[in-house]
């Protein structure tokens, strides 16, 4: 089957700001955001890809823009499937508010179990994501052969719930993946078991650089940051 290509947005004013986005409108790449984005198709030369989704936030269409706009013949399709999960009531708020909230524990340690109050649970989040990967495959290997490449353009939890889903994890350990803004992710599905080749790839290493303390906050007691985070500077 065909290969997966999945992009996470570029970082967004909502990252920076250290806001939980959500759904919330409005919310776009901040200018290192719009710098990773341009950098995209430099980093995909030579990789031929047949499609292109995106999830409908803003984020993720200013992410593909400059793609788009290197490779006209790129038709872009959008999938409401791999948009951000609905945090409900959480969304916009500040994550070191959130830090507080009981149901961040199970978020950060029995995610099956997270329902966001006025959005959906976790589980729901991946079983759409994961549907609409299996359909997207389906039609890209019809309509391009077996061994064509394919990308998505979407949010950190859904990435990682992706890659869960590819390396036959429960969900319960989602949090363990890290995907930095506008990091590369591939996968390759076969008829028996799919295959990841690239896991949050942005081709530096600055995400490894010790972190002021306070940078530090998200990842004190060892949690991962819900949405994703804002990766390095």
């Amino acid at each position: 089957m065909a290969t997966l290509i999945l992009v996470r947005h570029g970082r967004s004013t909502a990252n920076t700001a250290g806001l939980l986005a959500g759904w919330t409108p409005g919310v776009a790449l901040d200018e290192r955001g719009a710098e990773q984005a341009a950098a995209l198709p430099g980093r995909l030369e030579g990789v031929p890809v047949a499609a292109a989704v995106t999830s409908p936030l803003q984020r993720c269409r200013e992410t593909l823009a400059p793609l788009l706009a290197a490779r006209p013949e790129l038709e872009l399709h959008t999938d409401e499937r791999i948009g951000e999960c609905h945090y409900g009531d959480w969304s916009g708020r500040k994550l070191s508010e959130l830090a507080d909230e009981p149901l961040m524990k199970i978020v950060q340690q029995h995610p099956s179990a997270a329902a966001f109050p006025g959005g959906e649970s976790m589980r729901a989040m991946q079983a759409r994501a994961v549907d609409a990967v299996r359909d997207w495959n389906a039609r890209v290997e019809e309509e391009h052969g077996a061994d064509a490449v394919f990308l998505m353009c979407s949010h950190g939890d859904i990435i990682k719930s992706l890659v869960a889903d590819a390396l036959g994890m429960h969900l319960d350990l989602f949090q363990r993946i890290h995907v930095d803004p506008c990091s590369v992710t591939a996968i390759r599905y076969t008829p028996t078991r799919p295959f990841v080749f690239r896991l949050g790839d942005t081709g530096d290493f600055g995400s490894l650089v010790p972190r002021a303390p306070s940078d530090k906050a998200a990842e004190d007691g060892g949690n991962a940051v819900v949405g994703g985070g804002a990766g390095a500077a």
